[in-house]
């Protein structure tokens, strides 16, 4: 199984960008989509990017589509999210997760989860 850890949350200004990291460990990395999925307080963990395992293939919810960037480095076990002009609404705890086939992570069915790195955006 891969582990996952994400960093790189905190409290930042709408308008304002983050980025956040999602290091991997264990299995190899470079078998596995990567998806980001975020989980707003009191609401349900939704899909926001996935990622192919050769950076070939990405997905986005709408609602992210010219804002969020997702990229990989399989040579250091990272993936990345580089979130641009955020807004209130998008305060959330952001997690990664894996699975070999990006279908099945755009679908939320993946195999492993990290534990969620919190973000704010005040307005």
């Amino acid at each position: 199984q891969v582990q996952l850890v994400e960093s790189g949350g905190g409290l930042v200004q709408a308008g304002g960008p983050l980025r956040l990291t999602c290091a991997a460990s264990g299995r190899t990395f470079s078998d596995y989509a990567v998806g980001w999925f975020c989980q707003p307080p009191g609401k349900e963990r939704v899909f926001v990017a996935a990622i192919s395992m050769r950076s070939i293939t990405t997905f986005y919810t709408d609602s992210v589509k010219g804002r969020f960037t997702i990229s990989r480095d399989n040579a250091k076990n990272m993936a990345y999210l580089q979130m641009n002009t955020l807004k209130p609404e998008e305060t959330a705890v952001y997690y990664c997760a894996v699975h070999p086939r990006i279908s099945m992570v755009r679908d939320g069915t993946v195999d492993s989860w990290g534990q969620g790195t919190q973000v704010t955006v005040s307005s």
